[in-house]
């Protein structure tokens, strides 16, 4: 599996960005898809995460300014990011993790990641 990250930039605060990545590969039914970001010096923490049941995971920090979604006939996830703040600056990787079955081994994969850059 393989996945391409697109839709970081540089944005002034306030402003909005949507994130995509898209799977090429292998993908079971059973999954989670999500977004983790990583700033200079600091650890890579998780944004958002969305399962294949339809549960959504949000970091306190991007709650009600940031929304996963998912289209599977694409294997596509998407990050839409509202009200952006400078805080919000990092490098973003998308991350599949998938399994077969709930006893079977998980599969866990990255993608590159992607600048978001927010200007006050």
């Amino acid at each position: 599996v393989q996945l391409q990250a697109s839709g970081g930039g540089l944005v002034q605060a306030g402003g909005s960005l949507r994130l995509s990545c898209a799977a090429s590969g292998n993908i079971f039914s059973r999954y989670t898809m999500g977004w983790y970001r990583q700033a200079p010096g600091k650890q890579r923490d998780l944004v958002a995460q969305i399962t294949s049941a339809g549960s959504t995971n949000y970091a306190d920090s991007v709650k009600g300014r940031f929304t996963i979604s998912v289209d599977n006939a694409k294997n596509t996830v998407h990050l839409q990011m509202n009200s952006l703040r400078p805080e919000d600056t990092a490098v973003y990787y998308c991350n599949v993790r998938t399994q077969r079955t709930v006893w079977a081994r998980e599969y866990d994969y990255w993608g590159q990641g992607t600048q978001v850059t927010v200007s006050s």
